[in-house]
């Protein structure tokens, strides 16, 4: 039986999404975001802050202010951060007390699945068609190199995410000289596919990064975000040095209104990161989509 209402929610390594998801009329209804950065301090610790987890649950607290849990259909996961941390499973059992939300933590490779049928499902609705596909997801905790060949997919997550890679490097040209070496494996991954399954005809990038620099070309900040618009918009890699260096050439409060609070130090590594993935992915433009990990939940969810 099909449920009607589903709060889908994605409890990623840097920020917490939450959907309210009609699947009789197949539209998002309300949605929420905060960043609440699990995996602070995650690199050198190797676990969850407690910290972390209070900024979880308040947002939690929050999201349930703003949208009806109680009649909804609530599917929750969990992503790399929580897979890493020696102590998950009690913050788990913390949140789940103190909210009422059970997280299953989910491997990459459901994470990729569910994360490409959102994207498919958006690309259909734009009537971008692309037969064959590269998709990039760029997270706090890890990067996931999705291939999409008609109704075969291939994929692997790797450990590199915006969170950790800002807080392994005090700088942004100590990471720029860094990635090369760091994003080796996904390298190596690209050209392991396009050798055995061929190349792809599109490149296609979602989360926080690439939502984030298309916003800032379409002339939308954090508070503006209007997701409807930033679907289809087209990124070419040499314009990424150029919203980097706009966004480093602001004073600080500004940088915080256009990115979000806390974000504009994640926002630059993963633009670093953004432009590598360009390189090992052999394209010089990128297409952006909102839909993610997410809505692939409510979809399946719905299913």
């Amino acid at each position: 039986m099909q449920q009607p209402y589903i709060v889908a929610i994605d409890l990623g390594s840097n920020t917490l999404r939450v959907l309210a998801y009609d699947c009789r009329n197949q539209r998002a209804e309300t949605e929420f975001e905060k960043v609440v950065k699990t995996a602070d301090m995650l690199e050198s610790t190797g676990v969850i802050h407690h910290e972390a987890v209070d900024r979880v649950i308040y947002a939690l607290k929050e999201a349930q202010k703003k949208i009806d849990f109680s009649g909804a259909v609530i599917k929750a996961v969990t992503t790399e951060a929580v897979r890493q941390a020696r102590n998950s499973a009690d913050v788990l059992a913390r949140i789940y007390k103190e909210t009422g939300v059970r997280f299953e933590i989910i491997s990459g490779k459901e994470e990729a699945e569910l994360t490409l049928s959102a994207v498919k499902h958006r690309l259909k609705k734009l009537h971008l068609a692309a037969r064959n596909f590269v998709l990039v997801d760029i997270g706090g905790g890890s990067t996931e190199l999705i291939f999409s060949f008609g109704t075969e997919t291939f994929s692997q997550s790797f450990p590199v995410g915006i969170v950790t890679i800002a807080q392994r490097y005090e700088t942004l040209a100590a990471i720029e000289a860094a990635l090369s070496r760091e994003m080796l494996d996904m390298q190596m991954y690209c050209a392991e596919i396009y050798a055995t399954r061929g190349t792809v005809d599109a490149f296609i990038a979602t989360a926080g990064t690439p939502t984030t620099v298309a916003a800032m070309k379409l002339g939308q900040n954090y508070a503006g975000y209007d997701a409807r618009k930033v679907n289809g918009t087209v990124l070419e890699k040499q314009e990424l040095d150029i919203y980097l260096e706009k966004l480093l050439a602001m004073p600080f409060e500004m940088r915080e209104e256009t990115v979000g609070t806390g974000r504009s130090d994640l926002i630059a590594a993963g633009i670093l990161i953004f432009k590598q993935l360009y390189s090992i992915v052999e394209f010089e433009k990128c297409v952006v989509i909102d839909d993610g990990l997410r809505e692939g939940v409510a979809l399946k969810a719905c299913r």
